[in-house]
């Protein structure tokens, strides 16, 4: 006779084998196929000359974290780009302050933010990451290990930027520019590179760097820098970095959410395309006027992005193509 006892007991396999048969997916989603190794990928158009200088590193079968730090350096010492590091916009009182964050295969990762003077923030926090106990130094700190460490004290404020600060000091207008680096006449006013790569042992580093908002309020602190946010990476699963406004990333903890769904067996895509749904839902009207935007690559290789508004752009360097530009979708 069909009882109460034997449904429960029917009920409870069921459940085991669902159970199951979800966790055997998702490793069968990350099973390693090593054929796509090495690669990296890069946030916006300007990342096309950061993999390039990445790839030195893969080629030759280097590692990934030292790919990631060589590739984001370039646009560091870009002065044409004012996004991110020694050209970058200043904030509203004319200070240039840098961000910067960095996560190896193991795990380890190191950070700085509100860096004064120093044209490298990215080998910064490699050096707070590898020679302190630390994960994160700010301001006046990060700045005086910066310089113990024997790095050069420099003006950052270049004439372009110092100009551009002082045309916006007339009306003092501040409102985030939805993909302002892609418009005519403001390219570069603000955003960040955000860098992952996996070497040819199928390891998985990220780097992420900027100069902030341009004209931002005095001490104001992005995602960029902060491990979870601006960048994650696992080994076992994949990483992510993001883009846009800052303070919206923070709030849903974003590059570490993507990178958990991956390890639920969503696509890099997919995991990305649920971590805008997540902003939006919360603050619908809010993300109307802003972008936000995920790039991902998960163990396989594979790699994926999404954003809240189109035009957002990300460069993708392997064997085949070492200038490849994708725009990701979007929400709207």
């Amino acid at each position: 006779m069909y009882n109460r006892r034997k449904f429960i007991k029917i009920s409870s396999l069921s459940a085991s084998l669902t159970a199951l048969s979800a966790s055997a997916i998702a490793k069968s989603a990350l099973k390693i196929q090593p054929t796509n190794y090495p690669i990296v990928i890069s946030t916006w158009d300007f990342g096309v000359a950061a993999n390039k200088e990445a790839w030195k590193t893969l080629e030759q079968g280097g590692r990934s974290l030292d790919a990631v730090e060589a590739g984001v350096k370039i646009p560091e010492a870009d002065l044409h780009n004012h996004s991110v590091g020694r050209a970058g916009y200043p904030d509203r009182d004319g200070h240039v302050t840098l961000d910067a964050c960095i996560m190896d295969e193991l795990g380890n990762c190191g950070s700085v933010a509100a860096l004064e003077n120093i044209a490298h923030p990215i080998s910064v926090a490699r050096l707070v990451m590898e020679k302190t106990p630390h994960v994160m130094l700010v301001g006046d700190g990060a700045l005086q290990f910066a310089l113990e460490q024997g790095f050069k004290k420099e003006d950052l404020l270049t004439p372009e930027s110092k100009k551009a600060w002082q045309e916006w000091l007339k009306t003092a207008k501040y409102k985030p520019v939805i993909n302002i680096e892609n418009l005519p006449g403001g390219k570069y006013n603000h955003d960040t590179i955000g860098m992952l790569a996996i070497d040819a042992k199928g390891n998985i580093s990220g780097a992420c760097t900027t100069s902030g908002m341009a004209f931002k309020l005095r001490g104001r602190v992005g995602d960029s820098p902060i491990i979870g946010a601006g960048l994650y990476v696992d080994n076992e699963v994949g990483g992510a970095t993001s883009t846009g406004v800052g303070e919206e990333v923070i709030r849903n903890v974003g590059s570490f959410l993507v990178v958990e769904l991956m390890r639920q067996g969503y696509s890099p895509r997919d995991a990305c395309k649920e971590a805008v749904r997540r902003i939006i839902k919360k603050k619908p009207e809010t993300a109307k006027q802003i972008q936000v935007g995920f790039l991902a690559i998960n163990k396989n290789g594979e790699y994926g992005a999404y954003a809240i508004q189109k035009d957002f752009t990300y460069a993708v360097c392997d064997k085949k193509s070492h200038d490849l530009v994708n725009k990701s979708e979007s929400f709207y």
